[in-house]
């Protein structure tokens, strides 16, 4: 019997140790390896390809043996990106094609058109929506009318419109794969970042939907959500950790590995970030109570954080300045 509960208690510290130092929930975790089989040869178009995830995730996509189609409003930037895939790639391998997703439902269309025309008209196998618009800073009730209106032109309207014309020609085909690049803002609060945080979470009720229609159809959705990552540009979730800061952030290689790992392997959804994040994320998802009631004890402070550009992921916030009374 003291055999069994030694064993059992040594198992449970191996969990604890487990989730402490994660860096992805357990499922993802659990399947360790991309399959490149589900990669290679196959169409791969990413919005958002001109830097941060975007540019590393068209970096291990070509290592992979995909074929690129690369979007972003900076031509030149894309074609930056495309130079530096040569001799990691054939050059007849990736195309670049300039987009801007708040442009009319026309242009979107001429678009798509023009992506299912590559390759010999091979057609898009994936569609990653990596493209999104960089989120102010300041308490839900500062946001400017204009930066609500571009934030969700980008982040949703844009993207639920290239999916709606897209969605079409790959249900012909009966087969698609949408990979979204959402966040740990659209699973939980985000004080501070509130506009941001709503249009995650629109992204999310959207394409669950989405895939719960059009599943047995042969289209797939994975819908992944990063915490804070660290790369060289600073916007969105991709925030580069400034000098002397503690904040611990997931690397922009192991984000895209992790997102490769997600969709190859079919998983619906897909949460990378270490801790606290992502124990927030596990709270907000089974112990709402709890979760958000954590939320509400951080959030004035988080927001001040958030203003200053402070560390708004820091347990300490915890312990800030009470509610006035």
């Amino acid at each position: 019997m003291l055999a069994v509960a030694q064993l059992f208690l040594a198992l449970l510290l191996f969990l604890i140790f487990k989730f402490v130092t994660a860096d992805g929930d357990f499922t993802l975790l659990s399947k360790k390896h991309v399959k490149r089989e589900e990669i290679e040869d196959k169409v791969v178009w990413i919005t958002g390809a001109s830097r941060g995830i975007g540019e590393v995730l068209a970096k291990h996509l070509a290592s992979l043996g995909a074929k690129l189609i690369l979007s972003a409003r900076n031509e030149s930037e894309l074609e930056r990106v495309k130079n530096q895939l040569k001799g990691k790639h054939a050059p007849e391998e990736v195309e670049i094609l300039p987009l801007d997703l708040t442009c009319s439902e026309d242009s979107l269309r001429l678009a798509v058109e023009k992506a299912e025309s590559l390759f010999s008209g091979a057609g898009v196998d994936y569609m990653i929506h990596n493209a999104a618009y960089e989120r102010p800073k300041s308490s839900a009730l500062d946001v400017t009318e204009e930066g609500v209106k571009a934030t969700f032109n980008v982040n949703v309207l844009g993207t639920i419109s290239l999916t709606r014309l897209l969605a079409p020609f790959m249900l012909k085909r009966r087969r698609g794969h949408f990979v979204v690049m959402s966040s740990a803002a659209g699973k939980t609060p985000d004080p501070g970042q509130a506009v941001y945080s709503a249009s995650k979470f629109a992204l999310n009720g959207y394409f669950h939907s989405l895939r719960s229609e059009l599943f047995q159809k042969g289209i797939m959705v994975t819908v992944v959500c990063p915490g804070p990552v660290e790369t060289s540009n600073g916007t969105g979730d991709t925030i580069s950790v400034k000098k002397g800061s503690r904040e611990k952030r997931v690397s922009a290689e192991r984000c895209a590995e992790l997102t490769i790992i997600a969709a190859t392997h079919g998983l619906k959804e897909a949460w990378i970030s270490y801790q606290p994040v992502l124990g927030v994320m596990y709270l907000a998802q089974y112990v709402p109570t709890i979760g958000y009631w954590l939320m509400d004890m951080i959030g004035g402070n988080r927001v001040e954080a958030a203003v200053n550009k402070g560390n708004i992921y820091s347990l300490s916030l915890l312990f800030g300045k009470k509610k006035a009374t």
